[in-house]
């Protein structure tokens, strides 16, 4: 046995990006919530892409699609994106920031970076599908994440716990920096299904698992749909069962009936 010095393990150095999410990870433990696994028929709203994509050879960003659905909901219910500003004031705001996650490659590694797509519920799904398209290979984006990351990392621990609850307890801030809503996935072109069960820093998160096929009944008979699994988890400080159940359902319509999809193909 101590003839045997083969090493069978291999030491990897932390990034500046785990150490900076692992401590906003941190401060998001207090927090009270509530998570809906739902799935949604896609069955006819992925007709819809690739007939798009026959016609035109345009690739459509499902992300962004989710995104325009997204943001409709939040619109027509909006408590479900309002922030907790004390203990007595809830913020609620009109226009819909949405934040969305876009891997990039830093150093060989992949980072997920978050990107946030202003005044969703004012804007055409075109808009959203370029902005999406350009924060895929925009170099500018990698550099003022990184800048960011060593800008915060700069600061002793206390300050940027100071920071961090500045951002949490601060509707107007938290909304510049981050959005009102997050939408991440965990594979969403995985066709094996499956839920992600979220960290949470947003009032309202929505975290996009796999596409199933699995059996439903329509007009009264079973047929074999293509569902996404999808997690939709609430601050239930904020945030009783009935809005958030009126929420869902808009949601589930807008998704399975290929909301904004019609005005790409003009």
């Amino acid at each position: 046995m101590g003839k045997n010095n083969k090493k069978s393990y291999e030491t990897l150095k932390i990034s500046k990006f785990k150490k900076a999410a692992s401590e906003v990870y941190s401060t998001l433990e207090r927090k009270h919530n509530v998570h809906a696994l739902v799935d949604f028929d896609i069955t006819e709203t992925r007709k819809m892409i690739k007939q798009h994509f026959e016609k035109t050879g345009e690739k459509l960003s499902f992300s962004a699609f989710i995104i325009n659905c997204v943001g409709k909901a939040v619109s027509d219910n909006k408590r479900v994106h309002a922030i907790r500003k004390n203990r007595r004031k809830l913020v609620v705001f009109d226009e819909v920031d949405i934040a969305t996650i876009v891997e990039r490659k830093i150093d060989g590694e992949s980072w997920p970076i978050p990107h946030v797509i202003r005044s969703v519920d004012k804007r055409p799904l075109r808009e959203i599908h370029n902005e999406i398209r350009k924060a895929q290979v925009a170099k500018e984006i990698i550099e003022d994440f990184q800048n960011l990351v060593d800008f915060y990392l700069k600061f002793p621990s206390p300050i940027r716990l100071l920071v961090r609850n500045r951002v949490r307890n601060n509707p107007k801030v938290h909304k510049h920096y981050a959005g009102t809503v997050m939408i991440t996935s965990v594979g969403i072109t995985a066709i094996n299904g499956g839920w992600g069960i979220p960290y949470v820093g947003h009032p309202l998160v929505i975290t996009i698992g796999g596409i199933e096929k699995k059996p439903k009944v329509i007009k009264d008979k079973i047929e074999i749909r293509e569902c996404l699994d999808v997690t939709l988890t609430f601050d239930h400080d904020n945030l009783d069962g009935a809005p958030a159940a009126r929420f869902t359902a808009e949601l589930k319509e807008l998704i399975e009936k290929g909301y904004g999809l019609e005005e790409m193909a003009n």
